[in-house]
């Protein structure tokens, strides 16, 4: 089993606050897995952009720029 950073519970948060009456475990599950895929690639792509720029700091500048693109 990988191991997970975004809670469950959030997952839940998320979908309620979108307007879903109930959310099932499969769902919960699918958003954190799909939610945290994303994030990874950000992520990545935000280091290429702090590294580019000669720094090993990934700023909120680098989050912002990558995810405009």
């Amino acid at each position: 089993m990988t191991e997970t950073i975004l809670p469950l519970a959030a997952m839940e948060k998320l979908l309620k606050k979108a307007g879903a009456a109930r959310v099932s475990e499969d769902a919960k599950e699918a958003l954190r897995e799909a939610l945290e895929d994303h994030a990874a690639g950000i992520g990545t792509k935000a280091i290429q952009l702090a590294q580019h720029s000669g720094r090993k700091t990934v700023k909120a500048i680098d989050v912002k720029l990558t995810v405009k693109q």
